[in-house]
């Protein structure tokens, strides 16, 4: 049976879980579906179409499922999906996607936003993913699975971040970031090595931390070209799956990425 605060608002249309707690003064509109084992802490606001999966944990003050801030919505159809067992802290904001960007907002699974992240409309969030507090998406961002966004960092719209990478915090992200990687810093952000703290704590073998560190001193610090350093990689470094996932990154980069 759930648990529903007197004061809480649902509108008819909301699709909620036999066993979803709700507390104080939350609104809930219509369009929106909430997975079994959720909780929305007090003054939480849900819009729809929005889809939350199970075991979400909502901390209260977080402004989910809203419109996207961009000047040519126009009240089209679009929606919002999150996975299951993320922790949403107090003030966090996440807006419903555009029909020019895909028309969908998603957010995977097991994540933990801290307070006062933004995720901007069309954006495309993995799972295990950490943002610290302030942590910031533009629109139409790609973040991998694993990432660490450090606190009050900004990621510019359109960019990509890679599964693993490490932003630290205050860093201004305009380019894609490299998977497995520490990228830091404010205009110009910079890299500064291979994530291995991070990446033996995941229990990544010794031979892939190697090879990715092979592949950063080729990419980075050889200054060769991009179709050059490639090459070399292929030739020298091996086709782990992690090597190769690490030469598709940034052979697909739109805008270039951080070095």
């Amino acid at each position: 049976m759930s648990s529903v605060h007197s004061t809480a608002i649902i509108d008819p249309g909301a699709e909620i879980a036999d066993d979803v707690e709700i507390g104080p003064w939350c609104l809930i509109g219509d369009g929106v579906r909430v997975g079994s084992g959720c909780v929305l802490g007090p003054q939480t606001r849900i819009d729809g179409p929005t889809t939350i999966g199970t075991g979400n944990r909502f901390y209260g003050q977080a402004s989910i499922g809203t419109d996207p801030q961009d000047l040519k919505f126009g009240g089209e159809r679009t929606e919002l999906r999150i996975g299951d067992n993320n922790v949403i802290r107090e003030f966090v904001t996440i807006n419903r996607g555009t029909v020019g960007g895909g028309g969908i907002t998603e957010i995977g699974s097991s994540n933990l936003l801290m307070v006062y992240s933004h995720i901007a409309h069309d954006c495309h969030v993995g799972s295990n993913v950490v943002f610290a507090n302030g942590g910031t998406l533009a629109g139409h961002v790609e973040i991998g699975d694993f990432v660490t966004v450090g606190a009050f960092s900004a990621v510019h719209q359109f960019c990509r971040v890679g599964d693993h990478a490490f932003i630290g915090g205050f860093t201004v992200v305009t380019q894609d970031a490299l998977p497995y990687v520490k990228t830091v810093g404010s205009r110009p952000a910079k890299t500064y090595g291979v994530n291995t703290i991070g990446l033996k704590r995941r229990d990544f073998s010794d031979e892939s931390v190697h090879a990715l560190q092979q592949c950063y001193r080729i990419l980075i610090r050889s200054k060769l070209k991009l179709e050059e350093a490639v090459r070399r990689i292929e030739d020298e470094v091996g086709s782990l799956p992690e090597v190769r996932y690490l030469v598709d990154f940034v052979q697909g980069t739109q805008r270039g990425f951080i070095r």
